[in-house]
């Protein structure tokens, strides 16, 4: 791997900048999952509210990531995966750098998108770490996987970093929020939603059942708090039109959450470029998944992306859903939700209704892939099935913002 003059390549975007991102995450082993693939997920946590997906093609690599809709060159990626069945992502860690002078900082997603371009494997994004002059400009866990079976944490700061390699945990699985175990003890962040994750992951771990679908379904929009234990499932009531408002503060999805993304990676020996990329967009209660593949036409799901500046549809429409459960603006409204609009006693919450439209799309999606599996993928089947999953989900939404 060439040597990098990562101040070089900041140049490029120096007048981007990005505050901290307070996220959740974990990667799961191969070696656990029920069949054989690693899973990478983050729910991504920031002020950037508009999110997209955008596909790049870059030498011999191609590359899809989570970007900010404003960010019309895609500049800085949040979560994305190669077609060399590499793939990446992040949560900053406060407890790193505390002390620290450093005034350059948030480079997190310049360096994810490096990773991208240039990494097949977790040992070439150590190499490029161990290669990036310094200071790298990051108080982070990145979080890597790649199609060898490798996947591993990398606690980074400005000048070096600590790794945790997923294979070797005793469950075969890490969880990270805000907070690096090699940083500062007990000063960093989202301790109350480590608590939650790490109860939610030992209970799957327990019962077999650290999946796809557990973590897009159960952890993701999980509505149990860590420390309180209050769990807003049980706060509503039967009628959807009760004035019920419940803080919501330090859940697994929060109001800043921006999306929820799910990486599944491939068996060792298996084809690098059947990387599936799981993309809840928007708000995680009030979207819905869908999945997203390598393919020679560089296409994306219409509703995901945009053209260069704008917004993607769907991210534009559960913004809109969500401001039904957040009414308050005024003061800390925000802080506090409508239960019993998004989840309530008769079932009609928005999120019980979006789980209708979401197990459609995963039956269906297990279909197209399993076909894709055996006979290859094709492009004018991709397109149909991109094109019946839009038009499925526009209806659907436009019906539920009536």
């Amino acid at each position: 791997m060439r040597r990098f003059s990562f101040f070089f390549f900041a140049i490029i975007i120096c007048l981007i900048s990005n505050t901290g991102e307070p996220c959740t995450t974990a990667i799961i082993s191969g070696k656990i999952t029920p069949d054989g693939r690693p899973l990478l997920w983050k729910n991504r946590d920031t002020d950037n509210l508009n999110n997209k997906l955008m596909y790049f093609r870059e030498g011999n690599l191609d590359y899809i990531g989570i970007v900010n809709s404003n960010d019309s060159n895609g500049n800085e990626i949040w979560i994305g995966m190669n077609n060399a069945g590499f793939a990446i992502m992040n949560s900053v860690a406060a407890n790193l750098g505390l002390y620290d002078t450093v005034k350059y900082k948030d480079k997190e997603g310049i360096i994810m998108k490096l990773a991208l371009r240039e990494c097949t494997t977790v040992d070439d994004f150590e190499k490029l770490l161990n290669t990036l002059n310094k200071p790298l400009g990051v108080e982070t866990n990145f979080g890597v996987i790649d199609a060898y079976g490798n996947a591993a944490y990398f606690e980074t700061h400005h000048w070096g970093y600590v790794k945790f390699d997923v294979n070797e945990s005793p469950d075969g699985y890490l969880i990270r929020t805000n907070f690096a175990f090699s940083g500062v003890e007990d000063k960093g962040q989202g301790y109350e939603r480590y608590l939650i994750e790490e109860e939610l992951f030992k209970d799957a771990y327990n019962k077999g059942n650290l999946t796809l679908q557990f973590i897009l379904q159960d952890a993701a929009r999980c509505l149990k708090h860590g420390l309180t234990k209050v769990d807003l499932k049980k706060q509503c009531s039967f009628n959807p039109d009760d004035d019920i408002f419940v803080n919501f503060a330090d859940f697994i999805p929060r109001y800043s959450t921006s999306a929820s993304v799910v990486i599944q990676g491939v068996r060792k020996g298996d084809n690098s470029d059947k990387m599936i990329m799981w993309t809840i967009l928007g708000f995680p209660p009030c979207s819905v998944v869908y999945p997203v593949f390598f393919n020679e036409e560089k296409l994306l799901p219409s509703i995901l992306s945009a053209e260069s500046g704008n917004n993607a549809w769907l991210c534009s429409k559960v913004l809109e859903v969500k401001d039904k459960c957040f009414p308050i603006k005024r003061g800390r409204g925000t802080n506090y939700i409508k239960i019993n609009v998004l989840y309530n006693l008769s079932g009609s919450g928005i999120m019980q209704r979006l789980m209708i439209l979401e197990n459609e799309i995963l039956r269906n999606s297990e279909e197209f892939i399993n076909d894709y599996f055996k006979t290859g993928l094709s492009i004018d089947l991709l397109k149909k099935y991109y094109n019946s999953n839009d038009e499925k989900i526009i209806n659907y939404f436009n019906n539920l913002l009536k």
